[in-house]
């Protein structure tokens, strides 16, 4: 099974990435690791995670407050989303 991160995904996390590196060096450095874990576990088990519409599943972030909405295609995971859970725990909606 492959992966890959459509536009708004990638958009999400640039901006993570950056919010927690401004907040402490190095820290949007373990977001991304976080993450990368988080993708690890998804293409172990695509089925596994919450579904959050007919096509979405959400998976949540150990670490960090965020969740990774993505679907299945095939054998290709498509993450459409990765949203911070506490703040607007919803606008991930707009970028399906």
């Amino acid at each position: 099974m492959t992966w890959r991160f459509l536009s708004p995904a990638e958009r999400d996390v640039a901006e993570a990435l950056a919010y927690y590196e401004r907040a402490s060096p190095g820290l949007g450095l373990a977001f991304l690791d976080e993450l990368e874990s988080t993708v690890r576990r998804i293409l172990l088990q695509p089925e596994a995670w919450a579904r959050v519409s007919p096509h979405h599943r959400r998976c949540r972030m150990r670490r960090f407050p965020y969740g990774v909405i993505y679907s299945i295609q095939g054998e290709v995971i498509l993450i459409a989303a990765v949203f911070h859970l506490r703040r607007h725990p919803d606008s991930w909606k707009k970028q399906l």
